[in-house]
């Protein structure tokens, strides 16, 4: 019955250990370069749409997006003690999102914690979105 126990120990410790370095997993940090803007219709869309379609998509996914020049936007998403910052470039043909920085994201050599990859697809889905609904 001991040895039973003590396997069941060694076992539970072991798994929570496997989880523990799950949560905290580092990925490559995830750039978007040159993503094609696709207009839903044959129309081509305006520098002016594109900054709006861009600025609604990150407010709606809490991001705060500032203008920092021409064709360019920087957008901050702040979660619990967490912070991205990021660098949003666009033309009437594509945009790209860059990492700029980050607070508590274990950022290090070109990793960064896996949920700031999660927060660039959502980001990067909901610009596609807003473009296609202009």
């Amino acid at each position: 019955m001991k040895l039973k126990t003590k396997f069941f120990s060694v076992l539970f410790s072991v798994l929570f250990g496997v989880a523990l370095i799950g949560c905290g997993a580092s990925m490559p940090i995830k750039n978007i370069d040159n993503a094609p803007i696709m207009a839903a219709s044959s129309q081509n869309i305006s520098l002016s749409a594109v900054r709006q379609a861009i600025i609604r998509a990150g407010t709606t996914l809490g991001w705060q997006v500032k203008d920092a020049g021409p064709n360019k936007l920087i957008a901050t998403l702040n979660i619990r003690t967490h912070q991205a910052v990021v660098e949003i470039l666009y033309t009437e043909k594509n945009y790209s999102i860059n990492y700029l920085s980050s607070i508590n994201l274990r950022e290090s050599d070109g990793m960064i914690h896996k949920n700031y990859n999660g927060w660039i697809s959502n980001l990067t889905r909901d610009i596609n979105t807003q473009l296609d609904n202009r």
